[in-house]
C-alpha cells in the first residue's frame, strides 16, 4: 500500500478547509491536516510520493451522473452511433466517478455491455455505476426487471426512462409512478440511491407529467431528477419552479452552444435570482451521447455529440463568472451529486473517503494533477495513465 502526500494545498472538500496537507494511503484519505511530516511519511513509506500543492486548490474529483460511456446514438442510423469512451477522456475532464444510462437504442445496444464496460473502467482506475432501463417504458433490464437489477447487481443504483420527448414511448401518469416506486423500493432494499433519472424532451408536456406521478404519493421528489432540463428556457423556466417546490434538477453541459439552450453558468445566475439553494442542481455531461438536431417536422438535419470535458469547462465558467461562491460551484458536480446517488464516498474530501481528488490553479482554472482512488492520472497537465487499448 503506497502513501501519496499532497501538502500546502488550499483544499476544498468542497467546504473550505483553508491550507492542509492531505495524506492518501492506496485508494483512501488517511488524513487531513495542518502539517504532515515529510519525513514522517518517507519513515513509513520510502518511495511514497510527493506533491507541493502551493498556490494551487485542492478539491474533490468530478462526478458525472449522466455520461454514455459505452456508447449511445442511432437516431439516423447505424453509422451514427457513438463509439465507447477511453479512459482518457475521463482524466482530461477531471472527472472520477461517471455513471451512464443506455441513449435512445434500448434495442441493439445493451445493459449487459454497459455493465461489462463500467467493470473496464473500474478495473483501469476511475469509479463506475450505471442505471438499469433506457428511454423506454416497459424497461429494459438485466434481471427481471427495474427492481431486481438495483437490488441485485451492485453497479446499478437507479433507473432511466424519457418523457416528453417524441424518440420516447410517451408513458402514462401510472406506468411512471410505478417506475419511480420499483426504484425506489429497490433502492430501499439495496441500500442505494434508488434514483429515476428523466431524460426530458422539448415536448409541451413538460415537467407536469413528473409532478403528477408525484402527486399524493409520500415519495420524496427527489427520487426522480429530471436532467437536460436547460434544453431551452420554457423548459429551464418549469424546473427552476420545480426546484422552488422541493425538486432537484440536472443541468447538461453539453448543451448550451445553440440559441434554444441555457447555458450552466447562466441557469446558475437565473436560479440564484430566485433565490433558489444550488443545492438542488447538478451539472452533468451527456458525454458520448449524440446530439441529434432535428426541424419541426420533426426531420433529422444535424448530428453533434456530446463532450465529457463540458463538465470541467462548465465549472470554470461557473467559478470565473457566475459570481457564486467556490464552494457551491464545486459542490454542482461533486457533494450535490453524491448526495443525490447516495455515494458516501464520494464528493468530499476527509478521513475515510475514496482518494478522488484534483489539483487546480485558481488563476485561471486549469486542471493540473488527477487523482482516483489514490493513482495519480495526470501530472501537471499530462495524463499519465491511459486505458488498455490507448497508446501511453
Amino acid at each position: 500500500m503506497g502513501l501519496l502526500l499532497i501538502k500546502n494545498g488550499h483544499v476544498y472538500g468542497p467546504t473550505s478547509l483553508g491550507r492542509k496537507d492531505i495524506l492518501i494511503a492506496g485508494r483512501s484519505i488517511l488524513s487531513i491536516d495542518t502539517h504532515i511530516s515529510e519525513e514522517a511519511v518517507r519513515a513509513l513509506d520510502k518511495n511514497a510520493a510527493i506533491i507541493d500543492a502551493e498556490g494551487a486548490w485542492v478539491t474533490p474529483g468530478l462526478m458525472d451522473s449522466h455520461i454514455h460511456f459505452n456508447g449511445a446514438g442511432g437516431e439516423g442510423g447505424p453509422h451514427f452511433r457513438t463509439p465507447p469512451l477511453q479512459l482518457s477522456s475521463f482524466i482530461q475532464a477531471g472527472i472520477t466517478t461517471a455513471v451512464a444510462p443506455l441513449g435512445t437504442d434500448g434495442v441493439s445496444r445493451s445493459l449487459r455491455e454497459l455493465l461489462a464496460k463500467a467493470r473496464s473502467l473500474e478495473n483501469e482506475g476511475i469509479s463506475t455505476y450505471m442505471y438499469s432501463g433506457a428511454y423506454r417504458l416497459p424497461s429494459v433490464s438485466i434481471t427481471e426487471n427495474v427492481m431486481t437489477d438495483i437490488v441485485l447487481i451492485d453497479k446499478v443504483i437507479g433507473a432511466k426512462v424519457a418523457l416528453s420527448d417524441h424518440r420516447s414511448s410517451h408513458p402514462t401518469v401510472e406506468e411512471l409512478r410505478r417506475l419511480i416506486s420499483d426504484a425506489r423500493v429497490g433502492g430501499m432494499l439495496a441500500g442505494k440511491a434508488g434514483i429515476v433519472e428523466a431524460h426530458m424532451g422539448a415536448e409541451e408536456w413538460g415537467l407536469g407529467i413528473i409532478q403528477e406521478a408525484l402527486a399524493g404519493t409520500q415519495i420524496p421528489m427527489s427520487q426522480i431528477v429530471p436532467t437536460h432540463v436547460n434544453r431551452n428556457q420554457k423548459l429551464f423556466d418549469e424546473a427552476l419552479k420545480y426546484c422552488e417546490q422541493g425538486g432537484v434538477a440536472d443541468m447538461t453541459t453539453s448543451m448550451g452552444s445553440d440559441s434554444d439552450s441555457v447555458k450552466p453558468c447562466d441557469g446558475v445566475r437565473q436560479a440564484r435570482l430566485r433565490n433558489i439553494p444550488l443545492s438542488r442542481f447538478t451539472m452533468s455531461t451527456d458525454g458520448n451521447g449524440s446530439m441529434p438536431v432535428f426541424n419541426k417536422a420533426g426531420e433529422l438535419v444535424g448530428m453533434g455529440i456530446g463532450e465529457p470535458i463540458t463538465l470541467f469547462t462548465a465549472l470554470r465558467e461557473i467559478l470565473l463568472e457566475s459570481g457564486v461562491s467556490t464552494e457551491e460551484a464545486l459542490a454542482l458536480v461533486t457533494s450535490n451529486v453524491a448526495d443525490r446517488l447516495k455515494l458516501a464516498n464520494k464528493g468530499r474530501l476527509s478521513a475515510g473517503n475514496d482518494a478522488d481528488l484534483l489539483i487546480i490553479t485558481p488563476s485561471d482554472i486549469t486542471l493540473r494533477y488527477v487523482v482516483a482512488k489514490g493513482v495519480i492520472m495526470m501530472r501537471e497537465g499530462t495524463i499519465i495513465r491511459k486505458g488498455t487499448f490507448e497508446s501511453c
